[in-house]
């Protein structure tokens, strides 16, 4: 995989603190593990890499997301936090038998958030949600929960029920599709308005029926939020792009940059990428 690191900045400059809030990063020397994908192809996307990239783009901070390769194992994820330092944040996975001293050693170690994933290669999905989120809660953790978004009402009332300060990722996934007004929205607006949810702009590519390089459905939507919550919107990269699986589908990250937060005014994208991500992860 010819994963591009360098190039014309995006035209949208971003601000000064920066932060991409998803990510997922590998180091040699920790293997795939069963009932999750493979490793990345190589060369393995590394820390080294991501800043390379990061200075391309104008990320100053980062949120690594532990990756569905490694499944519970946390320790690839442990890794790249301590080559990242102060810069990083990371998001692990627990489930209902992690014990709060593992816990503490997490936190210790920059992660702040525990990740829901309920579908396939998924670690820990909504049948542990409640537990997880109990543990989060306790711990002062943000969740970030994923599924199918066309399913959302019927798990909105777990949902609401959330004690986490809680993450909608990558622009909901409603891969049956959404409007914003859809009675899907109508639920997303409603959870959003309960004061926990907030709302992920990543990996447009993986959901919209509309396609690139517009993503128009992905984009009404994140227009939508805009106008109704502006600061409950954050913005993560997705690098590596791990649903790519030939250098043709890899996107380029100025272009996809600029497109994202392109659908935001100047004072909702500076929000979005600095200053809301920096009060929910703890910068």
């Amino acid at each position: 995989m010819d994963r591009k690191l360098t190039g014309t900045p995006p035209a949208i400059r971003l601000p000064d603190g920066a932060i991409d809030t998803q990510c997922h990063m590998y180091l040699p020397g920790f293997p795939a593990l069963p009932g999750g994908p493979g490793n990345p192809p190589d060369p393995l996307p590394t820390p080294d890499m991501y800043l390379q990239m990061a200075d391309w783009i104008g990320i100053s901070r980062v949120v690594v997301t532990q990756g569905n390769a490694q499944q519970g194992d946390n320790s690839c994820l442990l890794a790249c936090l301590a080559q990242l330092a102060d810069r990083a944040r990371g998001v692990a996975v627990i489930d209902r038998e992690t014990t709060q001293t593992e816990l503490d050693r997490l936190s210790a170690a920059g992660v702040v958030g525990a990740r829901i994933m309920d579908l396939p290669g998924g670690a820990i999905g909504l049948e542990q949600l409640e537990e997880v989120d109990a543990k989060a809660a306790a711990q002062g953790w943000v969740l970030a929960v994923q599924f199918d978004g066309s399913d959302i009402l019927d798990h909105e009332p777990r949902l609401a029920a959330l004690k986490s300060n809680w993450i909608l990722d990558h622009h909901g996934k409603f891969f049956k599709g959404v409007t914003p007004d859809s009675p899907q929205a109508d639920a997303l607006r409603r959870l959003i308005d309960g004061g926990r949810c907030w709302y992920k702009l990543a990996g447009c590519y993986e959901s919209s029926l509309t396609v690139g390089p517009e993503y128009a459905d992905i984009a009404a939507m994140t227009r939508m939020i805009a106008g109704h919550a502006s600061d409950r919107l954050i913005w993560g990269t997705n690098w590596p792009h791990n649903l790519a699986k030939s250098i043709a589908e890899y996107p380029d990250d100025a272009a996809l940059t600029d497109t994202v937060l392109g659908w935001l005014d100047e004072d909702t994208m500076i929000r979005t990428v600095r200053d809301t991500p920096a009060a929910l992860f703890g910068f």
